[in-house]
């Protein structure tokens, strides 16, 4: 047996293993656990086959279950925003959390981290780990000031949050209850199926839900406030006033719902999935034409800033306002959406353009793209390039005027003219997908790939919706370590390393080396977790395996267990990294069109070799769309690092001329006007996405920053798009 009578390190090994393999079932439990304990867990049992030299030595032993690296300062429940699976935590079903609790216990004053397994997708169902809940907001009707927060799951249901709320709010079973969705700031709508879920209802984070008792005369309180507050609209609303508070006829009903659309001001009519419930004031609905922000759903400014990019791109809008779309829409097709997807962006675009509403709240469009695409259903930060790729392509599907897609055989150049292959192409494309999104946003790239063992030559032409532009990478990255002598009473001395950010722990050791004159044969790396040495690095190892918030200790050889908080600060610890690298769009279209070798992993099969080739391929543009979008590749990821690239580029507002670009002769100009663009401030996994764009109406600049709109100055737009890194720029020609 193992420490604290915990099963032997070997049937831990064993059992931990085969938990992690168990399926995911919808309904099921899984727990949090966070990867830093995890990592020190594997290493004191010899979970890795490669990593078993430190195995059984308690210096390694991980201790209780700690995950406060994934909780929220201050609170045991909440975690915190952007954690990122197998990078911050790992998810193990509910008979491996209850073993290693068994083993180790957990730490003084934590709760397990339990998440429900829910399922998501439309037309392919899948389940997934909901590790961020839904966070609502609970008060009764009669004192909304007293606002409870509790987080749900999205698959929780309307009965089972109502009875959340009497337990909470202290109504006996005798009374009857009924729960309002409550918006803005006197909007109500009712939650009348108690069998639908959050994710159904299209609840938000942060939405305010209310709970209202009937009185003892049998009225609902709502009613009879909102009769009364309308009884001063018109007298025409006294006659219906006068019938019945109780139930009031239909007939009733209707005549109040009209004498109010015939005021000065207009109530918004319900719909289960609407994006506004809003008042409107309808003398300003010239001036603010497309002047509307969007409510964040939680975490979804991403698609708020897509949205507002897509909704100024004048032939896009202009198409739906005029309801053309209603005559493209393509229900049957086996790659689209139903026209679920078409419509609720009509409706929204509708809602945008009506000059009604100061903002909205996007809930239909939101509730479709979750269904599809449930990779944006969560309340997880994501990518607007990512969103905004997926609603052309959803667009593009649901609108697609071709109801049979014919089967084309796919042809090589073989010698023939640019000209006469680049028709061909295009032509094959039009046979298959033809909507109003290929009008405006679809252009044709020519790829030449050179075998390098027969010189096979292969040229194709193929349709893009974006371009991804690379950015100029950094070579280099910055470390901070700790370097811990043989001599005790030597202070560590704390270092800043400059090293290759594609290199090995082996590169590490000859800067430090230099800088401290120790061998770098002589060195041991290792991290620190939990004041304890978590792993050793080989000197083989990436150096992208080591994280940014590691603490990084380097020894001689044969040195003390013990870790010494008090230390020295080398002189290199003044170094200031170099100002960012500046470049020019130019730059990072010379640098996609570059020559590149293919890499091992992703060969190319030579027709004429019979094998797969690391071939040379070169991309070259050839003729490009109405509306270019394109975007830059600014973040890298790898399952240790995250990184922003962080380059500035100078992006024209104006008379961008492409023409220098296109290796078609017959294209003639090219020139391009910025009209959108899509912000990023902050790091990979968080930070907050904003738009500017200009309006098609008075020609002017805006900032969209979710439910805020604002003027913006051209000069506001070129420093913001310096000091933000922006990710998305949509032009138009």
């Amino acid at each position: 047996m193992a420490e604290g009578g915990a099963a032997d390190l070997d049937t831990q090994r064993g059992e931990v293993a085969a938990l992690l393999k168990t399926q995911l079932r919808k309904g099921d439990t899984w727990y949090l656990v966070d990867s830093h304990w995890f990592k020190q867990w594997k290493k004191y049992v010899g979970f890795d086959s490669w990593d078993k030299y430190q195995m059984g030595d308690q210096n390694v032993y991980p201790g209780p279950v700690d995950n406060s690296g994934l909780l929220r300062d201050g609170d045991v429940l909440a975690i915190k925003e952007h954690l990122i699976d197998e990078l911050d935590y790992i998810l193990v079903p509910t008979e491996g959390w209850n073993k290693l609790v068994s083993w180790y216990g957990l730490t003084k004053g934590q709760e397990p981290i339990a998440r429900k397994v829910v399922e998501q997708g439309m037309f392919v169902k899948h389940c997934k780990v909901e590790v961020y809940l839904t966070e609502l907001k609970l008060c009764e009707d009669s004192n909304m000031d007293n606002v409870i927060t509790r987080r749900f799951s999205k698959a929780d249901t309307i009965d089972m949050i109502e009875k959340e709320m009497r337990k909470l709010f202290n109504i006996t079973d005798e009374k009857e209850t009924r729960l309002w969705n409550r918006y803005m700031s006197n909007t109500f709508e009712p939650l009348n199926k108690p069998d639908s879920t959050i994710q159904d209802a299209g609840l938000y984070q942060g939405q305010v839900l209310v709970i209202e008792q009937k009185n003892d005369d049998g009225t609902w309180p709502r009613v009879t406030r909102y009769l009364y507050s309308i009884m001063f609209v018109s007298s025409f609303v006294l006659v219906a006033v006068n019938l019945s508070l109780n139930n009031p006829p239909v007939g009733a009903f209707l005549c109040l719902l009209h004498s109010v659309k015939n005021s000065s001001y207009s109530l918004s009519s319900y719909h289960p999935y609407s994006n506004s419930y809003d008042y409107s004031d309808q003398s300003r609905q010239s001036e603010r034409s497309g002047l509307c922000g969007l409510s964040n759903l939680g975490n979804t400014c991403f698609m708020n800033s897509a949205v507002q990019c897509l909704s100024n791109i004048p032939p896009l809008t202009d198409y739906f306002l005029k309801d053309k779309y209603t005559d493209e829409l393509n229900e049957d097709n086996p790659l689209g959406m139903k026209g679920e997807i078409a419509r609720a962006y009509a409706e929204l675009i509708k809602q945008l353009w009506s000059g009604k509403y100061s903002y909205v709240t996007p809930r239909f469009l939101g509730h479709y793209v979750g269904r599809f695409a449930p990779q944006f259903s969560g309340y997880q930060q994501q990518d607007s390039h990512e969103l905004l790729a997926f609603l052309l392509d959803g667009l593009h599907e649901d609108l697609n005027r071709i109801r049979k897609k014919p089967y084309i055989q796919l042809k090589d150049a073989n010698g023939r003219p640019d000209k006469v292959v680049a028709e061909e192409a295009w032509e094959n494309h039009i046979k298959r997908n033809d909507s109003i999104i290929v009008d405006i946003f679809h252009g044709l790239f020519k790829s030449t790939l050179v075998c390098p063992v027969c010189s096979k030559v292969s040229v194709t032409f193929d349709p893009f919706c974006y371009l991804t532009l690379p950015l100029p990478m950094k070579k280099e990255r910055t470390l901070e370590v700790f370097l811990v002598r043989l001599d005790p009473l030597a202070k560590p001395t704390q270092y800043k390393l400059t090293v290759p950010k594609v290199g090995y722990i082996s590169d590490l050791c000859t800067s430090l080396s230099i800088l401290s004159g120790v061998p770098a044969e002589k060195m041991i790396v290792t991290d620190i977790y939990n004041h304890r040495f978590h792993r050793i690095f080989a000197t083989n190892e990436n150096l992208s395996s080591i994280m940014e918030r590691d603490d990084i200790y380097i020894k001689k050889k044969y040195f003390d267990e013990t870790v010494v908080e008090d230390f020295d600060k080398h002189e290199s610890m003044e170094y200031k990294p170099q100002k960012k690298a500046f470049f020019k769009l130019k730059d990072c279209i010379e640098l996609f069109t570059t020559k590149e070798k293919l890499g091992a992993e992703d060969p190319w099969y030579c027709p004429n070799c019979k094998q797969h080739q690391q071939a040379t391929k070169k991309l070259d543009l050839w003729s490009l769309p109405p509306v270019l979008v394109v975007h830059l590749k600014r973040f890298s990821y790898s399952r240790y690092m995250r990184d922003k690239l962080d380059s500035l580029v100078d992006f024209p507002l104006r008379d961008l001329d492409m023409s220098e670009f296109l290796i078609n002769p017959n294209a003639g100009p090219c020139l391009y006007d910025l009209i959108a663009v899509s912000n990023h401030y902050g790091g990979m996994g968080g930070g907050h996405y904003t738009a500017y764009a200009k309006n098609k109406d008075d020609g002017k600049w805006y900032n969209f920053d979710d439910s805020s709109v604002s003027p913006a100055s051209e000069d506001q737009i070129v420093v913001s798009l310096l000091i933000c890194q922006s990710r998305v720029f949509l032009y138009i020609h």
